[in-house]
């Protein structure tokens, strides 16, 4: 529950001094609330929510399942939420480390809400208002795992170019991701639009690594995924990851040419 009351936050934008003000509480309150360092009230909860604008059929579920102390995960209760982003949120929560190469668009862990819901509307536009918020909030609540885990992100040239017809919205996009890089546990770099034929080619993937137990690989495409667990394909991956950090810029110069796409210095 405390992760989806963030998720909702952060697709709403706002901060948890600005929730805090406007349901009449501390900003620790709320940031107790959100880390699971605080029980969960009902009444607390309603007006969180209300004041997050969620759909009023999310509410009532939600804050049912305050009143009752029942412990699902909202991916869980949320029939539209797909079934291969239910299994990546809970490997991704319990990962020490993920390495992800995108050539098309920014990864998920490092996207802005409004980054977000254009690309989910751009590929689903039979969704309902109500269901595009629930999975921008979801894929907003994933990122709640950058302050303890590993991240290191291969980005496409040609992702950091398309501004998918709004280019206010990439510009943000852009200067998010140089913020981004500026965390501890961090690490972006750009594989060049110029640069000669790489594994890369064959698609995205991204490599899940645990403290007990074995890697896993995770490939998505139309529709579809699948997590990879044979050493065969783990060694495929990895040794495409090479051949790209091989390619990328440095982190620095990956910075530099990010912020110059976004009209910006560092």
């Amino acid at each position: 529950m405390s992760t989806e009351l963030r998720a909702l936050r952060l697709a709403r934008g706002l901060s948890c001094a600005e929730v805090a003000e406007a349901i009449g509480c501390s900003e620790s309150k709320i940031s107790r609330m959100e880390t699971a360092n605080r029980g969960l009230y009902a009444d607390e909860v309603a007006a969180i929510l209300g004041f997050l604008q969620a759909p009023s059929k999310l509410r009532q579920e939600l804050v049912a399942l305050v009143r009752t102390g029942e412990a699902r995960n909202w991916h869980a209760i949320h029939g539209k939420l797909p079934g291969h982003w239910r299994d990546l949120i809970g490997f991704e929560s319990q990962a020490v480390a993920l390495r992800n190469y995108e050539p098309l668009f920014i990864p998920g862990l490092a996207q802005t809400s409004d980054y977000a819901r254009t690309i989910i509307r751009g590929c689903d536009r039979d969704l309902s208002d109500g269901e595009l918020d629930a999975l921008v909030a979801t894929r907003m609540g994933r990122q709640v795992i950058l302050g303890r885990t590993h991240l290191h992100l291969l980005i496409d040239e040609t992702a950091l170019r398309r501004t998918l017809g709004d280019p206010p919205m990439m510009r943000g996009q852009l200067r998010h991701l140089v913020t981004l890089a500026g965390r501890q546990r961090v690490v972006i770099q750009v594989v060049p639009f110029d640069s000669p034929a790489h594994p890369g080619l064959e698609g995205p993937f991204a490599r899940l690594e645990f403290a007990d137990q074995p890697d896993l690989v995770y490939v998505e495409s139309r529709h579809t995924s699948t997590f990879l667990e044979e050493e065969v394909h783990l060694k495929g991956a990895r040794d495409a990851w090479d051949a790209l950090r091989t390619l990328a810029l440095s982190p620095e110069e990956s910075i530099r040419l990010i912020a110059e796409f976004a009209g910006g210095s560092v």
